[in-house]
């Protein structure tokens, strides 16, 4: 890549941009703590605080907490897992990431841009599936709600993407930490209230006994959450356009397809050569063990008896504060101690943390045990997102990174997504015992290829690279 193609300073978010923060880098020689912890404040964080909350609430409607509404309808574990299913949405969105990436929405793309454009289209489809679902009963057909929450997951999945790149393009490497902890934030806000927001609803607009299923329960909660999208909405409307690299206009549809669809598979594989697999099969399998494993944690819990005050109290309000407490602490740690070392820590403490689930399955209802369990998993789980989310960030180049980060997000899903429809049948067939103890083995893996990685790819060399690619 000549430099005549690559982006100029003043086109992304730069440390000229922040004199203090520059000035105290500089006569430290290392970024101090108070630092660290202003960048929370500056505009690229707060933006994506809002932005990562209209991001975090559709996860859960399709995923977790409809596992929960299906389990309570009276739907077998087997078909629950394979409902999670609908999430491979997420595994397969870099096939659509180069349209979201180069593709103008007429009359939209001129308004907004080109990144609040997708985002736009893409709330408002997440918006009509939630209604859908919430006019939907899986008691009566299945059908339908599954229908409605791909189409969801097909909204959010393309509002990710879209939102990727707008977070990539909006800072420079140093403060993609931040922002992705900013982001872990919003979006595990909008998992509150996706996740306890959605059962406390439920449990007070139910007519019936506490015991039984109500489904105008669901459809209460579910449309109250469509409108909480309008969270989206308002900051796309405050929201600039980041300045991003302008794209040459193709002359054909051959050369269009060579930019958009194939360049940017070619450039990645081009900076890592053969250590590409070696990255690709990282992120494929950094999360494998939590995401199997969270696709049976809802219907474990209506097994074990707790009711959904218990369930939202717990797992949904408090786990998701200390989700947070660990996302900003994986934030800072990456700033101060580097990504890697990071993304070691929060492997071995997501994996570890499954086991705590196998000793409560052999508790049964125990309040008390469920608060030390969530605790210490949630905070894992916080340290390990926001490290291998600025991980992923810094391996791509600015010039393709909606569609660069989609294909590095998408592998990080593919392979846990497919495992986890398997999950119901695992669990009836070993127990939640074995079935937990199961998924904390399948996370072992991955510790030995951050080691490999991690002396390999000569990762400090890569983000100056990557720097170089930004234009700073």
């Amino acid at each position: 890549m000549s430099s005549s193609d690559r982006p100029t300073s003043t086109e992304v978010a730069s440390p000229q941009n922040y004199p203090e923060r520059a000035a105290e880098t500089a006569n430290t020689g290392k970024t101090s703590w108070l630092a660290s912890l202003k960048v929370y404040l500056e505009p690229p964080s707060l933006r994506m605080l809002s932005l990562g909350f209209a991001a975090g609430l559709p996860l859960l409607l399709v995923l977790g907490t409809l596992s929960f509404w299906l389990r309570e309808a009276g739907i077998n574990r087997s078909t629950i897992g394979y409902l999670s299913w609908v999430g491979l949405a997420y595994g397969f969105k870099w096939c659509w990431a180069p349209l979201v990436d180069r593709l103008p929405i007429p009359l939209l793309t001129r308004a907004l841009g080109r990144r609040r454009s997708w985002l736009l289209i893409a709330q408002l489809m997440i918006v009509c599936g939630l209604i859908g679902m919430a006019f939907s009963d899986p008691k009566i057909a299945l059908t339908p709600i599954v229908w409605f929450a791909l189409l969801t997951a097909f909204g959010s999945a393309t509002q990710d993407i879209a939102l990727d790149a707008f977070r990539i393009e909006s800072a420079d490497v140093d403060r993609q930490a931040a922002l992705a902890a900013a982001y872990q934030t919003g979006y595990r806000l909008a998992m509150i209230w996706a996740g306890a927001g959605v059962l406390w609803i439920a449990a007070r607009a139910e007519v019936a006994s506490p015991e039984k299923y109500d489904p105008n329960s669901w459809k209460v909660a579910y449309l109250v959450m469509a409108v909480s999208m309008v969270v989206g909405f308002v900051t796309l409307l405050f929201t600039r356009e980041p300045i991003a690299r302008p794209f040459t206009r193709a002359k054909n549809i051959g050369e269009w397809m060579q930019s958009a669809l194939v360049e940017p598979f070619a450039d990645f594989f081009r900076r890592y050569g053969w250590n590409a697999l070696l990255v690709l099969a990282l992120i494929a399998t950094y999360r494998v063990s939590d995401i199997v494993m969270g696709i049976m944690a809802n219907p474990f819990y209506v097994d074990m008896g707790y009711s959904k005050d218990e369930v939202a109290a717990i797992t949904k309000i408090y786990g998701v504060i200390m989700t947070l407490v660990g996302a900003g602490l994986g934030g800072v740690l990456s700033m101060r101690f580097g990504v890697m070392r990071t993304l070691m820590l929060g492997a071995i403490l997501s994996a570890a943390s499954n086991l705590l689930f196998s000793w409560l399955s052999l508790r049964g209802h125990d309040v008390n045990g469920l608060t030390a369990v969530i605790s210490i998993d949630n905070l894992s789980g916080g340290i390990a997102s926001s490290a291998f989310i600025a991980y992923m960030s810094s391996l791509t180049n600015i010039n393709y990174s909606a569609t660069q980060y989609a294909l590095l997000s998408s592998m990080m899903l593919l392979l846990p997504k497919w495992l986890a429809g398997f999950s119901g049948v695992a669990v009836d067939a070993v127990g939640y015992n074995v079935f937990f103890i199961g998924t904390a083995l399948i996370g072992m893996p991955v510790l030995l290829l951050i080691w490999i990685a991690s002396r390999r790819l000569a990762h400090k060399q890569l983000s100056r690279e990557s720097t170089t690619d930004r234009g700073l």
